[in-house]
């Protein structure tokens, strides 16, 4: 019986995890249950014996996606850091990257899903609007402690919010070239808005 168990929860998992990927590479409306349960080697029968519909699946998407890309940015800063560089600057730079433009399954949930979220049930809602909070935080932790916290807050959610919105508008741009000149301009306006508000 234990094993059954331990089985059924890293089935379980590994559905979240597709999940997670395949929401943020495709959207949530278009990911299907049978074709998300196909990829995970399981029947669309065996969907409800995890979850009791595909909201409750999308909340613990959302929170796992979250949970990763939270990790990252955690990663990203401490690496920077101990290397003497600056750890906000790593986290803009490896966000507005090509690679992550590309890769939209594997980045960040709130650039990816936020527009279809919002749409969503509440608890999706409040899934996502706290892991933006959390996103919030970590740049918050890479601004000057000199700041106070209110500036800080208020100056990180303008840095959030403007390289979520180059990310997007990166992503909709078909020639690669530009999608990169538009990153590189949103590094580059993302740290300038840092230092403007020290």
């Amino acid at each position: 019986m234990p094993y059954e168990k331990g089985r059924k929860e890293q089935t379980h998992k590994r559905v979240v995890e597709i999940a997670a990927e395949q929401f943020r590479a495709q959207g949530i409306e278009p990911v299907s249950i049978a074709g998300l349960m196909s990829e995970a080697g399981l029947t669309h029968g065996g969907f409800y014996a995890h979850f009791r519909s595909k909201d409750a699946l999308v909340r613990e998407a959302l929170a796992e996606a979250h949970a990763s890309k939270r990790e990252d940015w955690l990663e990203q800063a401490r690496g920077a850091r101990e290397r003497g560089e600056d750890g906000l600057e790593a986290i803009v730079r490896r966000y507005l990257s090509m690679p992550h433009r590309n890769h939209p399954g594997k980045g960040c949930s709130v650039a990816a899903l936020a527009p279809e979220v919002a749409r969503n049930d509440p608890q999706s809602r409040d899934i996502m609007a706290q892991a933006a909070d959390e996103m919030v935080e970590i740049i918050v932790s890479e601004l000057p402690s000199t700041m106070s916290k209110a500036k800080a807050r208020e100056a990180a959610y303008s840095i959030f919010a403007l390289m979520i919105g180059t990310l997007q508008l990166a992503r909709v741009t078909a020639d690669p070239a530009l999608a990169e000149a538009i990153l590189l301009s949103g590094q580059d306006a993302a740290l300038r808005l840092a230092q403007r508000n020290t």
